[in-house]
């Protein structure tokens, strides 16, 4: 019997696994999609998001049956509520794909605003950030956990960065508005993005030590 919960937790896990691919492939399609104007790879972004919608409500049914079946306790109980915790934030990283492909949609008919440089250089770090945390899972590496939520001001920078010189265009030429506010929503999806990598980064050290760090700034800044 054993065994078969065993088995049935591996189940969990590889679901949980698929779900973060599924979900880095949408950030680099949607990013993709944007910068080679592309609406077809942007209308196959906003298609896919049932599939993480999917996958999270799989992964939910999955870990109310385990709770049900086994009534888990310590390591076995963490790893369920994190594993649904985990699957809700990437559920969100693919609201915030299908947000950033709709409006790579608006901007394609349009000449780029500026080159795409900070907001490709943002998702290329919420990507690593979110293959790092999902490694985490994994491997149940607290210290690489730690370096993904210390990386998110990274991402903040560059946002902020941003917002300054695309309000700085609109000032300057006001017909340049709507492109500008376009990039703007699109910068903070990819903030979103990193900020749920962060989440599930916290959890990976909740699984790993039962050590709640979300309001431990201390511990976040190294």
């Amino acid at each position: 019997m054993k065994r078969f919960f065993d088995a049935e937790l591996e189940t969990f896990r590889s679901h949980l696994m698929i779900m973060g691919e599924t979900a880095i492939r949408q950030v680099r399609d949607s990013l993709k999609a944007l910068v080679d104007a592309d609406v077809a790879l942007a209308d196959r972004v906003i298609a896919a998001d049932d599939e993480l919608d999917n996958l999270e409500m799989s992964i939910d049914d999955e870990a109310i049956r385990y709770m049900n079946l086994r009534a888990p306790v310590a390591t076995e109980l963490r790893l369920v509520i994190v594993g649904m915790k985990a699957s809700h934030d990437l559920e969100r990283v693919g609201d915030e794909c299908t947000t950033i492909a709709k409006r790579a949609v608006r901007l394609a008919g349009s000449p780029p605003l500026k080159a795409y440089v900070d907001i490709p250089r943002m998702a290329n770090i919420a990507v690593e950030m979110l293959r790092d945390a999902m490694d985490c899972f994994l491997h149940g590496d607290t210290d690489k956990a730690l370096a993904i939520v210390r990386r998110d001001s990274e991402v903040d920078a560059i946002n902020k960065q941003l917002y300054r010189e695309l309000s700085s265009f609109m000032i300057e030429n006001p017909a340049t508005t709507t492109r500008a506010l376009e990039l703007m929503f699109i910068s903070k999806s990819i903030e979103r993005i990193a900020d749920h990598a962060c989440n599930i980064a916290e959890e990976m050290v909740f699984l790993a030590k039962a050590q709640d760090i979300r309001h431990r700034e201390e511990l976040k800044k190294g």
